[in-house]
């Protein structure tokens, strides 16, 4: 049927509970990408923007670079962390 979705089970995830996992889990699985996944400069910008409150021009200002280059180095991280916690 169109649009008929079907959940895919991942039996060898430790701790899988269905197909939603619980906020504990996801929280733990995000704290381990962000630690060793991204680069030190993404990691410290995206705790900086999403974590510390900090706008994009506050970086950049900090940082002494300009405001585009923490976007983009923003915008790789979120897709890095995306790509990892997908799998």
């Amino acid at each position: 049927m169109k649009g008929d979705t079907t959940a895919v089970r991942n039996t060898l995830y430790d701790g899988y509970e269905g197909p939603r996992l619980p906020r504990q889990v996801q929280l733990r699985r995000l704290s381990r990408v962000i630690e060793m996944e991204l680069t030190p400069i993404q990691r410290e910008i995206l705790m900086a923007y999403y974590f510390g409150g900090l706008t994009m021009e506050q970086i950049a200002r900090e940082r002494g670079i300009c405001r585009s280059s923490v976007c983009r180095t923003l915008h790789r991280a979120e897709n890095r962390v995306r790509r990892c916690l997908r799998y």
